[in-house]
């Protein structure tokens, strides 16, 4: 999955928004406001401006990923414990890298204060919210 695949699904999701409050050179995903990816740039085996997706995931599951995939890294200036690096350079199939997407944003949307998820829920449905 490329970059701009790979925006376009994040952006797809409910209530999803494009910010950039670390500079032009991070695009950070958010619902009502709380960070569910990052895309940046960098040096990746010998590849220069390769682009590479922060994730929230699930600390047993983040660590299952990374011995599954080697291009999956503990999450790049964020909480290693709770967060991945994915380095979007072909090896993780696409349909892995939006399950996820999915999953980073179900965490951040069951994390939100109660009446702004019960909102969502009330709007988007369960089963959109929670894949």
């Amino acid at each position: 999955m490329d970059e701009k695949a790979t925006l376009k699904y994040a952006l797809l999701k409910p209530e999803a928004t494009e910010d950039f409050p670390f500079g032009p050179e991070a695009r950070v995903f958010k619902v009502r406001d709380k960070m569910f990816g990052l895309i940046s740039h960098c040096k990746w085996q010998g590849k220069a401006a390769i682009a590479r997706l922060n994730l929230k995931c699930e600390p047993q599951q983040a660590l299952m990923l990374r011995d599954i995939f080697p291009s999956v890294l503990p999450g790049y200036h964020m909480n290693k414990k709770h967060w991945n690096s994915v380095m979007l350079d072909g090896s993780v199939p696409q349909g892995e890298i939006e399950r996820m997407i999915d999953h980073s944003y179900t965490l951040v949307v069951k994390g939100l204060k109660k009446n702004d998820r019960t909102a969502m829920e009330i709007r988007w449905g369960v089963d959109t919210l929670y894949r």
